[in-house]
Protein backbone atom coordinates (compact mmCIF):
# COMPACT_ATOMS: atom_id res chain seq x y z
CA UNK A 1 0.00 0.00 0.00
CA UNK A 2 1.73 3.59 -1.19
CA UNK A 3 1.93 5.99 2.11
CA UNK A 4 1.10 9.95 1.91
CA UNK A 5 1.80 12.55 4.29
CA UNK A 6 -0.50 15.89 4.38
CA UNK A 7 0.67 18.69 6.52
CA UNK A 8 -2.65 20.68 7.63
CA UNK A 9 -4.76 18.03 6.97
CA UNK A 10 -7.21 18.33 10.35
CA UNK A 11 -9.96 20.03 8.17
CA UNK A 12 -11.12 21.66 4.88
CA UNK A 13 -8.81 21.06 1.58
CA UNK A 14 -6.28 18.91 3.10
CA UNK A 15 -8.60 17.21 4.98
CA UNK A 16 -10.43 16.38 1.72
CA UNK A 17 -7.09 15.69 -0.17
CA UNK A 18 -6.83 12.92 2.76
CA UNK A 19 -9.74 11.39 1.94
CA UNK A 20 -9.64 11.31 -2.04
CA UNK A 21 -6.06 9.56 -1.48
CA UNK A 22 -7.30 7.11 0.85
CA UNK A 23 -9.94 6.28 -1.70
CA UNK A 24 -7.73 6.08 -4.05
CA UNK A 25 -5.96 3.14 -1.89
CA UNK A 26 -3.11 5.64 0.14
CA UNK A 27 -2.33 5.07 3.58
CA UNK A 28 -2.68 8.56 4.92
CA UNK A 29 -0.49 10.11 7.52
CA UNK A 30 -2.25 13.31 8.46
CA UNK A 31 -0.34 16.52 10.19
CA UNK A 32 -2.32 18.75 12.14
CA UNK A 33 -0.76 21.03 14.69
CA UNK A 34 -3.02 20.41 16.81
CA UNK A 35 -3.05 16.67 17.53
CA UNK A 36 -6.46 16.99 18.71
CA UNK A 37 -8.43 18.03 15.79
CA UNK A 38 -6.33 15.30 14.36
CA UNK A 39 -7.66 12.85 16.06
CA UNK A 40 -11.21 14.02 15.33
CA UNK A 41 -10.33 14.79 11.77
CA UNK A 42 -9.53 10.88 11.11
CA UNK A 43 -12.42 10.05 13.38
CA UNK A 44 -14.39 11.53 11.20
CA UNK A 45 -12.92 9.67 7.97
CA UNK A 46 -12.99 6.72 10.21
CA UNK A 47 -16.90 6.76 10.70
CA UNK A 48 -17.12 7.22 6.73
CA UNK A 49 -15.27 3.91 6.18
CA UNK A 50 -11.82 5.13 5.35
CA UNK A 51 -9.72 3.18 7.96
CA UNK A 52 -6.38 3.33 6.36
CA UNK A 53 -5.38 7.09 7.84
CA UNK A 54 -3.76 8.68 10.95
CA UNK A 55 -2.97 11.80 12.40
CA UNK A 56 0.15 13.04 13.39
CA UNK A 57 1.24 15.68 15.69
CA UNK A 58 3.59 18.05 12.72
CA UNK A 59 3.72 22.20 13.44
CA UNK A 60 5.47 22.75 10.19
CA UNK A 61 6.83 25.93 11.98
CA UNK A 62 8.57 24.48 14.82
CA UNK A 63 11.13 22.65 13.64
CA UNK A 64 10.91 20.38 16.78
CA UNK A 65 7.68 19.13 15.82
CA UNK A 66 8.98 18.47 12.13
CA UNK A 67 11.67 16.48 13.75
CA UNK A 68 9.72 14.60 16.22
CA UNK A 69 7.13 13.70 13.48
CA UNK A 70 9.78 12.20 11.14
CA UNK A 71 11.02 10.43 13.70
CA UNK A 72 7.36 9.08 14.79
CA UNK A 73 6.28 8.25 11.30
CA UNK A 74 9.99 6.60 10.47
CA UNK A 75 8.84 4.15 12.92
CA UNK A 76 5.50 3.77 10.97
CA UNK A 77 6.94 3.00 7.78
CA UNK A 78 10.40 2.73 5.65
CA UNK A 79 9.02 4.59 2.72
CA UNK A 80 6.80 7.29 1.60
CA UNK A 81 5.28 8.02 -1.29
CA UNK A 82 3.74 11.32 -1.93
CA UNK A 83 4.00 14.66 0.27
CA UNK A 84 1.41 16.62 0.35
CA UNK A 85 2.89 20.33 1.43
CA UNK A 86 -0.48 21.93 2.25
CA UNK A 87 -0.45 23.85 5.50
CA UNK A 88 -0.57 27.37 5.06
CA UNK A 89 -1.63 30.72 6.72
CA UNK A 90 -2.87 34.10 4.89
CA UNK A 91 -1.80 36.50 7.92
CA UNK A 92 -5.19 38.33 7.67
CA UNK A 93 -6.09 40.99 5.35
CA UNK A 94 -5.62 43.48 4.55
CA UNK A 95 -2.32 43.36 3.54
CA UNK A 96 -0.31 46.77 2.48
CA UNK A 97 3.18 46.65 1.28
CA UNK A 98 4.14 50.24 3.20
CA UNK A 99 2.02 49.68 6.33
CA UNK A 100 2.03 45.55 7.16
CA UNK A 101 4.32 44.64 10.15
CA UNK A 102 7.60 42.75 9.56
CA UNK A 103 6.41 40.29 11.97
CA UNK A 104 3.33 39.30 9.94
CA UNK A 105 5.52 38.69 6.73
CA UNK A 106 7.93 36.35 8.96
CA UNK A 107 5.12 34.50 10.49
CA UNK A 108 3.46 33.78 6.60
CA UNK A 109 7.08 33.23 5.80
CA UNK A 110 7.32 30.61 8.88
CA UNK A 111 4.70 28.36 8.05
CA UNK A 112 4.61 29.11 3.58
CA UNK A 113 7.97 28.44 3.09
CA UNK A 114 10.36 27.46 5.57
CA UNK A 115 7.86 24.93 6.73
CA UNK A 116 7.75 23.69 3.56
CA UNK A 117 11.53 23.44 3.35
CA UNK A 118 11.78 22.03 6.68
CA UNK A 119 9.28 18.93 6.13
CA UNK A 120 10.66 18.32 2.78
CA UNK A 121 14.14 18.51 4.08
CA UNK A 122 13.01 16.12 6.80
CA UNK A 123 10.86 13.00 4.75
CA UNK A 124 12.85 13.53 1.45
CA UNK A 125 15.08 10.27 2.74
CA UNK A 126 11.80 8.23 3.12
CA UNK A 127 10.40 9.53 -0.63
CA UNK A 128 13.50 8.39 -1.83
CA UNK A 129 13.27 4.88 -1.30
CA UNK A 130 9.67 4.93 -3.39
CA UNK A 131 10.06 3.89 -7.12
CA UNK A 132 7.84 6.44 -7.54
CA UNK A 133 7.90 9.92 -4.98
CA UNK A 134 5.14 12.68 -5.46
CA UNK A 135 5.64 16.19 -3.83
CA UNK A 136 2.70 18.57 -4.28
CA UNK A 137 3.53 22.03 -2.92
CA UNK A 138 0.03 23.24 -2.67
CA UNK A 139 0.13 27.02 -4.39
CA UNK A 140 -1.84 29.86 -5.37
CA UNK A 141 -2.40 31.57 -8.23
CA UNK A 142 -2.36 34.92 -6.36
CA UNK A 143 1.48 33.72 -6.43
CA UNK A 144 1.84 34.12 -10.49
CA UNK A 145 4.10 37.34 -10.80
CA UNK A 146 2.94 37.10 -14.69
CA UNK A 147 -0.60 37.08 -13.81
CA UNK A 148 -0.12 39.82 -10.82
CA UNK A 149 1.07 42.03 -13.58
CA UNK A 150 -1.44 41.49 -15.64
CA UNK A 151 -4.26 44.34 -15.41
CA UNK A 152 -6.28 42.25 -16.80
CA UNK A 153 -6.10 39.31 -14.27
CA UNK A 154 -9.45 38.56 -12.83
CA UNK A 155 -7.65 38.89 -9.71
CA UNK A 156 -5.23 41.53 -10.23
CA UNK A 157 -6.83 44.14 -7.34
CA UNK A 158 -6.32 41.96 -4.90
CA UNK A 159 -3.20 42.21 -3.64
CA UNK A 160 -1.64 40.89 -0.58
CA UNK A 161 1.99 41.70 0.37
CA UNK A 162 2.52 39.12 3.03
CA UNK A 163 0.48 35.93 1.61
CA UNK A 164 0.97 36.52 -2.17
CA UNK A 165 4.99 36.63 -1.58
CA UNK A 166 5.52 33.95 0.41
CA UNK A 167 4.00 31.45 -2.04
CA UNK A 168 5.97 33.35 -4.88
CA UNK A 169 8.75 32.10 -2.68
CA UNK A 170 7.14 28.52 -2.66
CA UNK A 171 7.14 28.26 -6.66
CA UNK A 172 10.68 29.32 -6.87
CA UNK A 173 11.77 26.72 -4.37
CA UNK A 174 9.42 23.78 -6.55
CA UNK A 175 11.60 24.79 -9.45
CA UNK A 176 14.27 24.28 -7.57
CA UNK A 177 13.90 21.27 -6.27
CA UNK A 178 12.40 19.57 -9.36
CA UNK A 179 15.32 20.64 -10.99
CA UNK A 180 17.36 18.89 -8.38
CA UNK A 181 15.76 16.13 -8.60
CA UNK A 182 15.46 16.09 -12.56
CA UNK A 183 16.79 12.69 -12.79
CA UNK A 184 15.25 10.52 -10.31
CA UNK A 185 11.84 9.55 -10.22
CA UNK A 186 10.30 11.91 -8.40
CA UNK A 187 7.67 14.45 -9.91
CA UNK A 188 7.32 17.67 -8.34
CA UNK A 189 5.08 20.47 -8.34
CA UNK A 190 2.72 23.31 -7.58
CA UNK A 191 -0.68 23.40 -7.32
CA UNK A 192 -3.51 25.70 -6.87
CA UNK A 193 -6.40 24.27 -5.55
CA UNK A 194 -8.52 27.08 -6.78
CA UNK A 195 -10.47 29.80 -4.87
CA UNK A 196 -12.63 27.45 -2.85
CA UNK A 197 -14.76 28.07 0.30
CA UNK A 198 -12.88 27.75 3.73
CA UNK A 199 -11.94 29.38 7.09
CA UNK A 200 -8.97 30.47 4.98
CA UNK A 201 -10.92 33.22 2.93
CA UNK A 202 -14.04 33.65 5.33
CA UNK A 203 -15.97 31.12 3.09
CA UNK A 204 -15.92 33.84 -0.06
CA UNK A 205 -14.84 31.37 -2.35
CA UNK A 206 -16.12 29.96 -5.10
CA UNK A 207 -15.17 26.42 -5.23
CA UNK A 208 -15.86 23.58 -3.25
CA UNK A 209 -13.16 21.58 -1.05
CA UNK A 210 -14.25 18.21 -3.25
CA UNK A 211 -12.83 20.13 -6.21
CA UNK A 212 -9.92 21.31 -4.75
CA UNK A 213 -9.22 17.97 -2.64
CA UNK A 214 -9.48 16.65 -6.27
CA UNK A 215 -6.96 19.02 -7.92
CA UNK A 216 -3.91 18.61 -5.57
CA UNK A 217 -4.21 14.36 -5.21
CA UNK A 218 -4.40 14.79 -9.03
CA UNK A 219 -0.49 15.73 -8.76
CA UNK A 220 0.21 13.30 -6.32
CA UNK A 221 -1.33 10.46 -7.85
CA UNK A 222 0.53 11.05 -11.61
CA UNK A 223 2.38 8.90 -13.28
CA UNK A 224 5.98 8.32 -14.10
CA UNK A 225 5.15 10.38 -17.43
CA UNK A 226 3.28 13.18 -15.36
CA UNK A 227 4.76 16.12 -15.51
CA UNK A 228 7.52 18.11 -13.16
CA UNK A 229 8.57 21.13 -11.93
CA UNK A 230 5.11 22.81 -13.15
CA UNK A 231 2.45 25.59 -11.74
CA UNK A 232 -0.98 24.50 -12.24
CA UNK A 233 -4.30 26.41 -11.55
CA UNK A 234 -6.84 24.11 -13.19
CA UNK A 235 -9.80 27.14 -11.97
CA UNK A 236 -7.61 29.45 -14.28
CA UNK A 237 -6.47 27.32 -17.23
CA UNK A 238 -9.19 24.30 -17.42
CA UNK A 239 -7.81 23.07 -20.48
CA UNK A 240 -4.12 22.17 -19.60
CA UNK A 241 -3.87 23.45 -16.16
CA UNK A 242 -0.64 24.79 -16.40
CA UNK A 243 -0.64 28.59 -15.64
CA UNK A 244 2.41 31.44 -15.71
CA UNK A 245 5.09 31.88 -13.03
Amino acid sequence: MKKALITGANKSIGLETARQLVRQGYYVYLGSRDLEKGRQAVAQLHAEGLTEVEPIQLDVADNASVTAARQLVGQKTTVLDALVNNAGINGGMPQSALEADLSAFKRVFDTNYFGVIAVTQAFIDLLRQSPEPRIVNVSSSQASLTLHSDPTYKYYAHKGAVYHPSKSALNMYTIDLAYELRDTPFKVNAVDPGFVATDFNHHRGTGTVQEAGARIAKYALIGADGPTGKFFSEEYNPETGEIPW
